[in-house]
């Protein structure tokens, strides 16, 4: 359990500088420049990310058990839920779509989402801070991004059906790798019931 908490702490406190410390991160750019700075980034962001997967796997060989397994529905809703999330965390990197162009922040939204699914369908305390922390993260994230574009009057450029479609197959395309084969593999759970 430390090491997924420790994970956590690595990973989400670095997304956080711009939650919690936007002044500092700016003159840490300044300070270092822009590509050692995301050098830095990354590498920490990859060792959170590792320790939260390690970390999480252990927990899971000796589960603290929270509340009773919650009914099979509930891994198709978050299953469903989670396709959802993938489409909106691809968003941002395909050119005008609705979902950026409506949402403005679709990526965090789909934390959200993914995270939410995650909790209605899991019912240990390493599932709780796992996913729960990741949710916290989203709802901050989110709070904070739309504080700093109330400052700002660009708005992301209108999204066309090309764009659109392009980045649900794509999300699509991506939870499908993932349910049905990454899943399994990278965190042993089969979540569409089918083993690799």
């Amino acid at each position: 359990m430390l090491l997924l908490v420790l994970g956590l702490v690595v990973f989400l406190g670095v997304h956080s500088t711009r939650i919690f410390a936007d002044g500092w991160r700016t003159s840490m750019i300044q300070r270092l420049g822009e590509k050692p700075w995301k050098g830095l980034y990354a590498i920490a962001s990859i060792v959170g990310f590792v320790l939260i997967v390690y970390g999480y796997g252990l927990a899971r060989q000796n589960p603290v058990v929270l509340w009773p397994q919650p009914p099979v529905a509930m891994r198709h809703i978050a299953a469903l839920l989670t396709l959802v999330a993938f489409v909106l965390f691809f968003a941002p990197y395909v050119p005008r779509n609705h979902f950026k162009a409506k949402l403005r922040h679709p990526q965090v939204i789909g934390v959200k989402v993914w995270a939410f699914a995650h909790l209605l369908a899991n019912n240990t305390l390493a599932d709780l801070l796992l996913f729960g922390g990741f949710l916290l993260w989203a709802v901050l994230s989110f709070r904070a991004a739309r504080r700093r574009e109330r400052t700002l009057a660009t708005l992301p450029p209108a999204g066309t059906p090309m764009g659109t479609a392009l980045t649900a197959a794509i999300g699509i395309a991506a939870w499908v790798a993932f349910a049905f084969w990454l899943h399994t593999r990278w965190i042993g759970v089969a979540p569409m019931g089918v083993s690799a």
